[in-house]
């Protein structure tokens, strides 16, 4: 049962926005507490009483039991009060420069294990190089060590794409990958995916 109530649960807000993946023990108690209704398949609302009685009618086998009563894992909570959206701008940190460059050498376009792979600057440091989106790959460690502080035409080298700051979804499509391929979230996700703007 523990297993169960650390699965992940997609949480939208007030307008049908993902913003966030939450625990199924977490997502309940926003349920039970009137702060989260959980959404099925037909895109119907249930608070935790309707939630119940829809659990008792599904042949469903992912349930939760109490001495009392079983209760479905819901895939999808909408939270009743929060109606703001995400934050748009991306956290500069190692782990979104990752996500960006899809674990792979902006250099040689190889996939190296995580420890084998560098942030290297296009500019290097020495040259007066800064730690911003614009400026920093990854790099793997025969790529870094081939352009070492040198410009990546001086070292005889080209980059597979031009570092830009990611857009806030982009990073968000990777926290928010649906638990399996028939998933509730793939109707969220796709939706929000496709109706993005693009930015140059």
């Amino acid at each position: 049962m523990q297993s169960l109530l650390n699965e992940s649960v997609l949480v939208l807000n007030r307008h049908w926005t993902a913003v966030h993946v939450t625990s199924v023990r977490r997502a309940l108690v926003l349920v039970f507490s009137e702060h989260a209704r959980v959404v099925s398949e037909d895109f119907s609302t249930h608070d935790f009483g309707s939630w119940r009685e829809f659990s008792r009618m599904s042949e469903s086998v992912k349930k939760i039991s109490t001495p009392a009563f079983q209760v479905l894992l819901p895939e999808v909570v909408m939270l009743t009060q929060f109606n703001r959206f995400p934050p748009r701008s991306v956290k500069f940190s190692r782990r979104n420069i990752y996500l960006r460059d899809n674990h792979t050498c902006q250099y040689c376009g190889c996939l190296p294990p995580k420890d084998e792979l560098t942030i290297d600057h296009v500019i290097p440091r020495s040259r007066g190089g800064k730690s911003v989106w614009e400026n920093v790959v990854l790099a793997c460690m025969k790529c870094n060590m081939r352009k070492g502080s040198l410009l990546v035409n001086q070292a005889g080298m080209k980059l597979l794409s031009v570092p830009r700051k990611p857009h806030w979804l982009s990073c968000a499509q990777y926290n928010l990958r649906p638990p399996n391929e028939s998933s509730l979230w793939q109707k969220f996700i796709d939706a929000a995916y496709w109706n993005s703007s693009l930015h140059e």
